[in-house]
C-alpha cells in the first residue's frame, strides 16, 4: 500500500534530491571560494580553493540539471578524495569510522552524486528538456 502511494512520487522526489543536494554543494563552494558565511579565507589556487571551485560549478550544474552526469561524477570523485585524504587518512582504530573522523557528509555526498551520475538529470531538468 505504501509503495503504491510513493512510486508515483519518484520523479518529483528525485528532482528535490538533485536540486537540494546541488544547492547545498554550491553553498560549500561559495564558502571556500568567496568566504561567504565563513571566517576562514581560502588561499586562491590552493587544493581547498580548487575543491571549492568544483563544488560551486558542479553544484550549480547538478541543481539546474545541465551536464548532470558529468558534473555529478566529478562531484562524487571529489568527495571520495575528500573523504580518503582529509577525513579517514587511512587511519585504523576508531578513526576508521565516519562518525569519528567527521567524514559522514563527504561519504554521503559521494554516493548521492554517484547515484545522480548513474540516473541522469531526470525529466525536470535542462538535460531532460533537451532530450524531448
Amino acid at each position: 500500500m505504501v509503495q503504491r502511494l510513493l512510486v508515483p512520487l519518484t520523479e518529483p522526489v528525485y528532482f528535490c534530491l538533485r536540486v537540494i543536494s546541488g544547492l547545498l554543494f554550491t553553498f560549500h563552494g561559495l564558502q571556500k571560494v568567496f568566504g561567504l558565511y565563513s571566517d576562514h579565507v581560502t588561499k586562491v589556487g590552493s587544493e581547498l580553493w580548487i575543491g571549492g571551485v568544483i563544488e560551486l560549478a558542479a553544484g550549480l550544474l547538478i541543481a539546474v540539471g545541465f551536464m548532470t552526469v558529468i558534473a555529478a561524477f566529478i562531484a562524487s570523485g571529489e568527495m571520495a578524495v575528500a573523504y580518503f585524504q582529509f577525513h579517514w587518512k587511512f587511519q585504523m582504530g576508531a578513526a576508521f569510522f565516519p562518525v569519528v573522523n567527521k567524514g559522514e557528509l563527504a561519504a554521503l555526498y559521494c554516493f548521492v552524486f554517484l547515484f545522480i551520475a548513474t540516473k541522469g538529470a531526470g525529466i525536470w531538468s535542462i538535460d531532460g528538456r533537451s532530450k524531448r
